[in-house]
């Protein structure tokens, strides 16, 4: 009885903690639906009758595929070079000796503690300087350096608990050590790149402070400018603001829910060493 009733109380508090978390994006969800009346009125109800104008209107006063276009580059090209780049580097530093290894891991220590304000200026001033300011290549390489702690120590902790010995066996049958990184290694890795590819995905993908300083042009811009550009602009369109705010958070949303297995599955394994 006493196992029923803690089980009960578990499965209250968790559905609780569901609940919380889902409210709020179901009530944009149902408010991009809403007349503005009826959003201004306060209810909390479902809409009187699904008013998808609203979505129509939303890609109308903005222009949300270019957004869409910029986001998806963006988030899959600086994903793609922080994933290659960190895991050469985690391999390299779990496996080798060499003078600079304490270096290296206290220099992406340092970025993980360094707020992204402090960041803003000497890269609008670097970006500007090697004109790459207001362009896509910017963007690519500043989230894929602000994503790079986070990925390293992914992939550091879940290569720890490869064991050598596989490694050995490649060494002896011929293999050179970039041979056994890219043959031997990746492959077993993929729960580590799952893990840390949707993460740097979702940095890129939601990252607004960044894109709204380091670009000055609408076709350089990415999705989170486009709340910013109704808030600005369209600040009365409360339905087609909510509609644009559904169409700029599902993606990442459906991206987490498909992926979510080899998430847990990653960050669970590399948090135990073998």
């Amino acid at each position: 009885m006493t196992k029923y009733i803690k089980k009960t109380m578990v499965a209250a508090l968790m559905l609780f903690i569901i609940l919380i978390a889902l409210t709020p994006f179901i009530w944009v969800f149902m408010a991009s639906f809403k007349t503005n009346a009826e959003i201004l009125s306060g209810t909390i109800g479902l809409p009187k009758v699904l008013h998808v104008q609203n979505y129509v209107t939303a890609f109308k006063l903005a222009p949300l595929v270019t957004f869409y276009k910029n986001s998806i580059i963006v988030g899959i090209v600086a994903t793609l070079l922080n994933l290659i780049v960190c895991s050469m580097a985690a391999y390299v530093v779990v496996r080798c000796d060499f003078k600079a290894k304490g270096l290296v891991t206290l220099i992406f220590s340092i970025g993980l503690i360094v707020p992204a304000a402090a960041l803003l200026q000497p890269l609008y001033t670097t970006l500007q300087a090697s004109h790459l300011y207001n362009t896509l290549t910017g963007l690519i390489l500043v989230y894929t350096a602000i994503g790079m702690p986070t990925t390293f120590y992914v992939m550091v902790s879940y290569i720890r608990t490869i064991p050598f010995t596989l490694e050995e066996a490649a060494y002896i049958d011929g293999c050179g050590f970039a041979r056994t990184f890219f043959t031997i290694v990746l492959p077993i890795t993929r729960p580590a790149f799952a893990t840390a590819g949707v993460i740097q995905f979702l940095l890129a993908w939601n990252e607004f402070q960044f894109a709204l300083t380091l670009t000055g042009e609408t076709s350089k811009r990415t999705l989170p400018i486009a709340l910013y550009y109704f808030k600005s602009a369209f600040a009365s369109d409360y339905g087609a603001m909510f509609a644009a705010t559904v169409v700029v958070i599902t993606p990442s949303i459906l991206i987490f829910i498909l992926l979510q297995k080899q998430i847990i599955s990653g960050l669970a394994a590399g948090s135990v060493k073998g």
